[in-house]
């Protein structure tokens, strides 16, 4: 058995909706080993922000188990949930989510700051993984000077800096046009050559068919699942 970062087990989550109880996973079971790059795919209600939030352990499933770098989350406390994500996972969303009226340099240096890192050592490493991106030349910028694929690298910078066992992208290209998106795939491509595990969700089949691996999910079910070239 290879190193398995994320293993579902029968998982399903419901939510009350009024008085109606909607199930949106049900039974679903997935393994996602270290190092792959794997596509999250469905249309609005399938399931994968569902997905992404167990995941991405913002949120427990109401049967079934979710393992996330070895720990089960349904027997985590609220608090041991957030370390986990804190150290597990880091995100990359649509939007950027950038922090407002800080450089670039300072977003990066954020995540290091709240795990403790001491500020001498969290401007190095945000500095490091900023200029491995790039933007060596945009250390100072704030986000309103900066376009909206450098503002993508600087949430890939910052969803990298702390070395999680997973990047899980959310729409990373949705904000963006076609010829800067695929700038957003190419570098997630070689994150992952470079050994990083790549979760991207989206409902977009041409951005899906970029990683070596799609999940379908359709109805809170798996549909089915691929490898190989699209």
């Amino acid at each position: 058995m290879g190193d398995e970062v994320v293993r579902l087990d029968k998982v399903r989550r419901d939510y009350l909706v009024g008085d109606q109880i909607t199930t949106a996973l049900d039974s679903v079971d997935l393994v996602i080993e270290r190092g792959e790059f794997v596509a999250i795919v469905g249309p609005s209600g399938s399931g994968k922000s569902t997905m992404m939030n167990l995941i991405g352990c913002l949120d427990r499933p109401s049967a079934g188990t979710v393992m996330i770098a070895g720990d089960a989350t349904n027997s985590l406390t609220d608090n041991q949930l957030t370390s986990l994500r804190s150290k597990a996972i880091g995100f990359v969303f649509q939007q950027f989510q950038l922090l407002p009226n800080t450089t670039a340099l300072e977003n990066v240096m954020a995540p290091l700051l709240y795990q403790g890192i001491s500020p001498k050592q969290a401007k190095k490493s945000a500095t490091d993984m900023l200029v491995k991106l790039g933007l060596g030349e945009r250390l100072n910028f704030d986000r309103n000077r900066l376009s909206g694929g450098q503002q993508q690298r600087v949430a890939i910078a910052r969803a990298l800096v702390t070395g999680p066992d997973i990047v899980l992208a959310d729409e990373p290209t949705g904000a963006l046009d076609s010829k800067t998106g695929a700038a957003v795939i190419d570098l997630l491509k070689e994150l992952n050559k470079e050994g990083r595990t790549i979760i991207l969700i989206t409902h977009d089949l041409d951005i899906a068919a970029s990683a070596p691996r799609r999940v379908f999910l359709r109805d809170g079910l798996i549909e089915r699942d691929e490898r190989g070239a699209a």
